[in-house]
């Protein structure tokens, strides 16, 4: 029914301009910014595929689930980029996490953080 459909995936956010700078400057993604009649953020994956990003303001609530991951050759040297960037990893419990928060146990190499609007990314690299 969809299989020719452009689909794409969008969350919220509750600042618009920082969260922009982030994608944009941090993660160095291509970062459209679309006005009327929403102001919205799109981002241009590599893949061809895109994210919509909308403002929900006092309303947002951050996805505690993980909304983009961002696959990568060398997990070590991607946390290490993010960290110098100013990127926290996060530590959820119940997770074995090394010292830098990368998951090494079962399933791929993960390790989690999040955008000014509190919403869950990833990196992650296959084994």
């Amino acid at each position: 029914m969809f299989g020719d459909t452009k689909a794409f995936s969008g969350f919220s956010t509750n600042d618009l301009d920082a969260t922009e700078r982030f994608y944009r400057d941090t993660l160095g993604l291509e970062v459209v910014r679309e006005g009327e009649p929403m102001d919205l953020i799109g981002l241009r994956l590599a893949t061809g595929g895109e994210v919509l990003i909308y403002p929900k303001g006092e309303d947002h609530v951050p996805a505690e689930f993980t909304v983009l991951n961002f696959p990568v050759d060398d997990i070590e040297a991607a946390v290490d980029g993010l960290v110098e960037r100013g990127v926290t990893f996060d530590r959820p419990d119940g997770f074995p996490l090394d010292e830098r928060g990368i998951m090494r146990e079962g399933g791929p190499l993960i390790a989690w953080f999040r955008d000014p609007a509190g919403n869950v990314l990833s990196v992650l690299q296959e084994r």
